[in-house]
């Protein structure tokens, strides 16, 4: 293909998908470059052995530790992106998560950028993504400008005893924003919460508001909107000044080919999108493309989290969990007075995910044992906020491949939650005294290799000598470069990350709009 493009986006997910779906409507050409292919529409993607046991739709990567060991990143190339497999939790960041934050650990930096300034995009994402929700629950819940499009997904009854519990208990649940697809007329049903969770899993009803279902389909039914498949881009390269990306070098079903645009975007992913910088590197940016600050790859973050599963004194009969939410020790309590984070559910145990989580422990444990406990399992997710640290970071070896070097950091407040959340359990109905924790890194022996939630690697800031980005997403060194997934947060709350990333998606399509006339 030799054809010039007004924009050029590499990567359809939550950032490149929805910028996508702005541009679309106004005529501008527009492609986009994905490196994998459509997810097939099967059986499979409700089959939990193949999901957590074989893999099937992990990527082939081998990447490596600061040690040079090797391991396969649970990351999935597909047109949508990371969305295909998340849970669909479309949270807003806190408006107090925009500002200098102090926690047990070190500090959280202020963003470049106030809540305010994004509001309006995130209304605009909610729209987008159908999110379901209530507002006014959730005692730390930002400022809004309307209520969520769609009343909030009922919670199935062993979920209403819980939030019902923890009320009693004076704390202050919510109902989970949630970006699903239910048919209005009857909000009970949903075809995804009938038959299949959704959390880890592709719906293969196309229920689920990922990026794909939502963004990028309707984005190429415009003629001017171009996708091409199978395409793994290599390197950008710049004209003689490094001033201005000049051509996009890609692989594509086996054949180089190279791509031209006024505008790039990257939105490859927080670990991609540096390996795609740092492989650029010229001689005007010899140390990456856009790296004169030599910040690209650095405060690699991607959450404290802790997946575990209480045993339910009754049945827990419940397909769609991730209903409910619980924010009261987002900013910490009395007795620590750091900010601690998020409780939320994770996707329904079942007993072919304890095999692919935990091989070596399920091995010997005949299926109905596993069934038993998955049948009582109420799951768990907490998630604490992961600082910035600059040797937390992407870089290459000699081959080119990635290497992710991280040290864990700012622990503690997970710990307190997690204390927090135990303490209460036999108020809960549930045995205070058997949890089991669920491996979310599905049998990797590092925590990195969940690569879930990852951001923070090409930080947008209005200081070039910290920053690879200004305010609106641009290189500080590259004209017409931009990046859109999670790589541009300074700093990355407690949070899903997801709905930050399709708001502001939506905020540089309406600069890129202007830009491009």
């Amino acid at each position: 293909m030799t054809d010039h493009y007004d924009v050029v986006i590499v990567g359809s997910g939550a950032g490149g998908g929805t910028l996508a779906h702005r541009l679309a409507p106004s005529g501008k050409r527009v492609l986009v470059l994905e490196r994998g292919d459509w997810l097939p529409r099967e059986l499979e993607n409700w089959d939990a052995t193949e999901v957590f046991v074989r893999n099937r739709y992990v990527s082939k990567d081998t990447w490596y530790d600061h040690e040079g060991r090797a391991f396969q990143p649970q990351v999935h190339y597909n047109v949508g992106g990371a969305t295909k497999f998340y849970g669909a939790a479309l949270y807003r960041l806190r408006e107090q998560d925009f500002g200098e934050l102090q926690h047990h650990g070190g500090l959280s930096p202020a963003w470049p950028v106030r809540y305010d300034e994004l509001e309006p995009y995130y209304t605009q994402a909610e729209a987008l993504y159908q999110v379901h929700g209530a507002r006014g629950e959730d005692p730390t819940e930002p400022p809004s400008s309307g209520p969520y499009p769609y009343p909030a997904v009922s919670h199935e009854p062993r979920i209403q005893r819980l939030f019902d519990d923890l009320a009693a208990l004076g704390l202050h649940p919510f109902h989970s924003p949630s970006g699903i697809m239910l048919n209005e007329a009857d909000p009970a049903y949903s075809p995804c919460i009938r038959t299949a969770t959704c959390d880890g899993f592709a719906c293969l009803l196309h229920a689920k508001s990922d990026a794909e279902v939502v963004a990028v389909r309707p984005a190429v039914a415009h003629d001017n909107v171009t996708l091409v498949r199978n395409a793994e881009v290599r390197r950008l390269e710049t004209d003689g000044s490094g001033r201005t990306v000049t051509s996009v070098v890609a692989d594509v079903d086996g054949e180089e080919q190279r791509f031209t645009g006024d505008v790039v975007v990257v939105s490859a992913g927080a670990a991609n999108s540096a390996r795609l910088l740092l492989a650029s590197a010229n001689d005007r940016h010899p140390h990456g493309l856009a790296n004169g600050s030599d910040q690209v790859g650095r405060n690699y973050m991607f959450h404290n989290s802790r997946a575990f599963l209480a045993i339910s004194l009754d049945r827990n009969d419940t397909r769609f969990q991730k209903t409910l939410g619980v924010n009261d020790y987002y900013f910490g309590d009395d007795a620590f007075p750091y900010p601690m984070g998020n409780v939320q559910m994770v996707g329904k145990s079942s007993a072919p995910m304890y095999r692919g989580e935990k091989p070596v422990e399920a091995r010997l444990a005949p299926m109905f044992a596993l069934q038993d406990v998955a049948d009582h399992a109420v799951d768990f997710w907490l998630s604490a906020e992961d600082l910035p640290e600059p040797e937390n970071r992407v870089t290459l070896n000699a081959e080119g491949q990635v290497v992710l070097s991280y040290t864990p950091n700012n622990r503690q407040p997970l710990e307190e939650l997690y204390t927090r959340v135990k303490g209460n359990l036999g108020h809960l109905g549930m045995h205070p005294h058997h949890l089991v924790p669920r491996d979310v890194y599905m049998k990797n022996d590092i925590p990195v290799a969940g690569c879930a939630h990852q951001a923070g690697t090409v930080r947008f800031g209005t200081d070039p000598a910290t920053s690879v980005l200004n305010a609106d997403c641009r290189a500080h060194e590259v004209d017409n470069l931009y990046v859109v997934d999670t790589s541009f947060f300074p700093s990355i709350g407690a949070v899903n990350p997801a709905l930050t990333a399709m708001a502001n998606a939506l905020r540089v399509g309406d600069h890129l709009l202007a830009r491009l006339g």
